[in-house]
């Protein structure tokens, strides 16, 4: 697709990848920041889950401002002041409290990052290629998933995390000031249309079988590779640390994968619907046989949780089936819309899961406790799927 190779959009994969490194780093800084600022597990866990709640909380402003300014302006100033203020703030940092307010404002900075390109591709493409064109976009940006691992330990252990975080703030300014160089508006919906609201947004019956499953399914992914994966595998199986980084790389690249393939696989179910309804099921059954056998083995631990994350494609499925039933006038709230549902699951499970795990680890061995965080994903997965059974088939099909 030509839309693929032009510079506007190759700058906000560019972003895109920094949205996704951003989301994952702090796991690998853990050692360094409780040494140096005294930021336990407890601590950077509030950091993370601030950055998913900022990120979430922005997605409906953002929706209002691409509608009525267009995805050049809106994600160049967002990223530039949160994206590149929040990592020179995060270079500063004196306390926990400053990484804090770090990661909120990298959340707002990287809230309009992703969406930014789906509303160009919803404003610019038939309905039929949009998972393709967002599956591209999700699967390169998700290298910035990998960024976040083993090559930041090494550039850590070179510079120093503080020359590193300063680094990177200039890196994402001038993202930033290359997206507001390239990225071009797409045009306006032609013909006269009402007013956008929120109000007409919830009108559209369609979301309502779409949103529930929106909110669990990229969770399961994004909190048992970011959160439980290493701790489980360790603690379960006793698996080193050099284990651990090779089954989350291979998590990360059947994120990179699944997402590249997702426009071969709408072309093979026939649509972004059933093919969701393709990975869902599988998730389930992946979910499923780790809360009911999370001690078996080593190999097969592994290799489910790599099928974890080859779901991990249903995002952008998702997306391009729910944009089908959107108004032209309400494109940018709606993908808003729909994107906050995402995310607000990731942050809303991230929270929930650790009371989860201590409770049952007070009560459980390591497997049986974990266990319970598999079972926590399994069921509202379950009750999401069911209702997204109802959903309507793709107008595009």
């Amino acid at each position: 697709m030509r839309l693929m190779m032009s510079g506007g959009i190759a700058s906000l994969i560019l972003a895109y990848m920094l949205s996704q490194f951003y989301r994952a780093f702090l796991a690998v800084l853990t050692p360094v920041l409780h040494q140096e600022l005294g930021a336990g597990p407890d601590d950077l866990a509030i950091s993370s889950g601030l950055w998913f709640v900022a990120f979430a909380a922005m997605q409906l402003p953002i929706g209002w401002a691409l509608d009525r300014f267009g995805p050049r302006h809106t994600v160049s100033l967002l990223l530039a002041i949160g994206g590149a203020g929040g990592a020179a703030i995060f270079a500063m940092a004196q306390a926990p409290w400053h990484i804090h307010v770090a990661m909120a404002l990298l959340g707002i900075g990287c809230a309009p990052v992703m969406i930014g390109s789906f509303f160009i591709f919803a404003r610019t493409l038939p309905p039929g290629m949009m998972s393709a064109a967002g599956g591209t976009v999700v699967g390169l940006g998700s290298l910035g998933n990998i960024l976040g691992a083993s090559p930041l330990v090494w550039v850590v252990g070179q510079l120093g995390w503080r020359m590193t975080l300063t680094g990177l703030s200039l890196v994402t300014l001038a993202v930033a000031l290359l997206i507001l160089a390239v990225v071009k508006n797409p045009a306006l919906p032609e013909g006269n249309h009402p007013k956008p609201s929120l109000a007409e947004l919830w009108k559209v019956r369609e979301l309502r079988f779409i949103l529930p499953l929106l909110a669990i399914t990229y969770a399961g992914s994004a909190c048992i590779r970011g959160l439980w994966a290493g701790p489980y595998l360790s603690q379960v199986f006793g698996a080193s640390d050099q284990l651990i980084g090779w089954v989350t790389l291979g998590m990360g690249l059947a994120m990179v994968s699944a997402n590249l393939l997702a426009g071969r696989a709408v072309r093979f179910f026939g649509s972004d619907r059933r093919t969701s309804i393709a990975n869902n099921t599988l998730l389930c059954a992946v979910l499923a046989t780790l809360w009911l056998a999370p001690g078996l083995s080593l190999g097969l631990s592994a290799v489910l949780l790599v099928m974890i994350c080859i779901s991990d494609s249903s995002y952008s499925l998702m997306m391009s089936h729910g944009r089908a039933f959107l108004p032209p006038h309400l494109v940018g709230r709606g993908i808003t819309l729909l994107n906050m549902t995402s995310i607000a699951g990731v942050g809303v499970m991230q929270f929930i899961s650790r009371p989860v795990y201590q409770m049952a680890s007070a009560r459980h061995a390591p497997a049986g406790a974990y266990s319970y965080i598999f079972l926590l994903f399994l069921v509202p997965l379950l009750i999401g799927l069911v209702l997204y059974l109802f959903s309507p088939e793709d107008r595009h099909v």
